[in-house]
């Protein structure tokens, strides 16, 4: 559309001018005509139906009524101003109130009009009322209302003083479509629209706003909800493959004595099925002189430090030099002694590098690493620093990949020449439609099996007036040489929300669990770097039987005698929280437990939340779970800078349509790599079009 007069900035529509334009670029991010194009409606309403006041009872939703405005009240002053109206019809009288938007809705209305009032009915005080309603005068007028199915728009009290409300926003679009109908160009090939039966553009942008029938809208929808998904697999899968031809990777041939001597001598437990597969793949993408980018999703507890370590003893069996970031100096700790207690069995060179190492010591790791003697070094954002120099970097593991900004990353890849191969790993699990959505252009690995002996933990829920027993429960745990997580969502008391805090809990659990008997640590994350690892290490080597912390803890820690995980205000906590958390204990050989500590009332949503963490262990099933409840917003941001953001479609829903978008671009791309056939013309420009403004479209690593 670039180059057309949907590339005609929207100011110069009819009716706009530069006040509205700068509103709608400030409040919705308009500032073209093809923007305002893609500002779709949430909802639709349907004119043809309407309420007598008498009918209306607290089941309905939502009613749309006929009446005039009988009185018009105006309250109270400052913020507890309230303007109250009192509409009827031939049945009975209706309350109708503004909060916010007063001087607006004042000004619109007239005493003895009639209007139609739409929005969702209260009772109070013995009658029903509506607050905020839509209004629209009846004017008499031919086709006031001719729209069976109205759009409805999101607007913003700036917006709507400057004449784009819901209606301002949809005659402004009404008059757009007018101007550019002959103009919307077809993006998809024939094969595509015959394929799936997808009706043409222009009558897909007619059919979003302004919708004939259901079977129109229907119609419309899943149109542009495909050509938005499909464009955006495209791009990712033409990255792939450019990438997989062009971009030249350091070669691992081999596969030498480091790696078998750990698999023959030293691995502590067999492999999963699961492990070797991803490592079958792994060790594929690392042989094929291509620079290898795979996402490694697993749930926690499920070895995937044990396949990063094979991973990077490839890489020095072929002589290069491997490198596991890690987002906390805690994960980082972790992950250093985990591999260390390995590497040191092998003699394989290992060091840790974080902001809190001193000078003394960073200089002799600087040097070892510069000159290759050091051959895996495991740290935080301290190893992205410029004096941090490798010899020759072959292979990035990143943990927990989405709290690593693009440009940091980038500075990783710029320390080796071609780029070194990417691991990106993550515990918290993916659903298939978002791996395919948001990392379309990954290899993508998955270790869907725990290791064997591993007992599920059993998660219960209480509520605070079941305190006293959680209590006795941590005692029997404790009595059997045990140990305690206590979390708690905030550090310091808030007086805005009603959680429990750190320090009072710290000391409320240390007045119920008193010296000498017991020791309780305390963790959170605005305690210095030393003082946090000296309680951790309390805990670790069993000094401290119960350890009250924030979500510090979430990862980082491996304590297999910590059998027992307490979640103060669980409700408050997302679902993957919840489960990273729950994967802190059950390490061990023990039966573990985990308890949710709610108030005992609790919202609809967080009750979804807790039954769901009470009924499964299973990650993936949790995460499709948190998807439904929350839907894609937090989790998109693990793509950070460059994130896509979906005009229409939506990922909780439209798994089918994200397949069936992929699988055609893998189709096309298959035999048209650089979209040169004449009938893929049409593609190769709007793609162009889509890549030259939404930058860093698909690139994650």
């Amino acid at each position: 559309m670039r180059g057309t007069i949907l590339d005609t900035p929207v100011e110069y529509l009819k009716g706009v001018g530069p006040s509205r334009a700068q509103m709608l670029k400030e409040e919705l991010n308009v500032t073209y005509f093809a923007d305002l194009l893609q500002v779709f409606p949430f909802r639709y309403i349907d004119r043809t139906i309407f309420h007598r006041i008498c009918d209306i009872n607290s089941d309905m939703n939502i009613v749309q009524v006929k009446a005039k405005i009988l009185q018009i009240q105006l309250s109270g002053s400052g913020r507890g101003m309230r303007l109250s109206v009192i509409a009827g019809d031939e049945t009975g009288t209706l309350e109708l109130i503004w909060f916010q938007g007063i001087r607006w809705a004042k000004a619109k209305l007239k005493q003895g009009k009639e209007y139609i009032i739409y929005g969702k009915p209260a009772y109070f005080n013995g009658r029903y009322n509506i607050a905020h309603p839509e209004l629209e005068e009846v004017t008499g007028e031919a086709g006031s209302t001719v729209l069976k199915m109205q759009p409805v728009y999101n607007s913003s009290e700036k917006m709507k003083a400057h004449g784009l409300d819901s209606k301002g926003i949809a005659r402004t679009i009404q008059t757009l479509i007018q101007t550019v109908y002959y103009e919307i160009q077809e993006t998809l090939p024939i094969s595509l629209l015959q394929r799936f039966r997808l009706i043409d553009r222009r009558d897909a942008y007619l059919g979003i706003h302004f919708p004939q029938n259901e079977i129109h809208l229907h119609q419309a929808t899943r149109r542009l909800k495909f050509e938005e998904l499909f464009f955006i697999q495209l791009e990712f899968i033409r990255q792939k493959l450019h990438r997989q031809a062009s971009s030249r990777g350091h070669h691992f041939p081999r596969v030498g004595e480091s790696f078998n001597r750990f698999y023959n001598e030293v691995l502590p437990f067999p492999l999963t099925g699961a492990q070797k597969r991803v490592i079958r793949e792994i060790r594929t993408d690392l042989s094929g002189g291509h620079q290898m980018n795979r996402l490694l999703q697993g749930d926690v507890g499920s070895g995937k430090t044990m396949v990063a370590l094979f991973c990077m003893l490839i890489a020095i069996d072929n002589g290069f030099q491997a490198c596991l970031l890690a987002p906390t100096e805690i994960l980082a700790n972790q992950h250093f002694q985990t591999l260390k207690k390995w590497a040191d069995q092998i003699g394989v060179n290992i060091a840790l590098l974080t902001g809190s190492i001193k000078q003394s010591a960073r200089s002799p790791i600087l040097r070892n690493l510069a000159s290759g003697e050091l051959q895996i070094i495991v740290g935080t954002h301290a190893i992205l620093e410029d004096p941090v120099v490798f010899k020759q970097l072959g292979l990035v593991v990143i943990d927990e990949q989405h709290r690593f900004g693009v440009e940091q990353r980038a500075a990783m890849w710029r320390k080796s020449v071609p780029p070194p191969h990417i691991l990106v790993m993550t515990a918290t699990p993916i659903p298939r439609t978002m791996a395919m959505a948001f990392y379309g252009d990954l290899d993508y690995s998955v270790i869907d099996e725990l290791p064997p002996g591993r007992k599920p933990v059993t998660t219960r829920h209480f509520t605070d007036s079941a305190r006293l027993r959680v209590f006795s429960f941590m005692r029997q745990e404790i009595a059997k040489g045990r140990q305690v997580y206590v979390v708690f969502p905030l550090i310091y008391e808030s007086e805005s929300l009603d959680l429990k805090d750190i320090q009072d809990g710290f000391e409320a659990i240390s007045r119920e669990f008193p010296l000498p008997e017991y020791a309780v640590s305390i963790v959170h994350g605005q305690l210095k770097s030393d003082e946090k690892e000296y309680e951790m290490k309390r805990f670790v080597k069993g000094e401290t039987q119960i350890m009250v912390a924030t979500t510090v803890i979430e990862v980082g820690v491996d304590v297999p005698n910590a059998s027992v995980m307490v979640i103060e205000n669980a409700e408050r906590f997302g679902l993957s929280q919840l489960h990273q958390l729950r994967g802190r204990v059950g390490r061990g050989a023990d039966q573990s437990y985990c308890i949710l500590m709610t108030k005992d009332k609790i919202s609809t949503e967080a009750r979804q939340r807790i039954d769901t963490m009470v009924r499964t262990t299973d990650g993936f099933e949790i995460a499709e779970a948190d998807l439904q409840i929350r839907g894609p917003g937090d989790l998109k941001g693990t793509r950070q800078s460059g994130a896509i953001e979906l005009h229409i479609a939506d990922i909780t829903t439209d798994g089918r349509v994200i397949e069936a978008a992929r699988q055609s671009a893998i189709d096309i791309l298959a035999i048209d790599p650089e979209l040169l056939l004449p009938e893929h013309r049409a593609l190769h420009d709007r793609l162009v079009e889509l890549t030259s403004v939404q930058r860093n479209w698909s690139k994650i690593s």
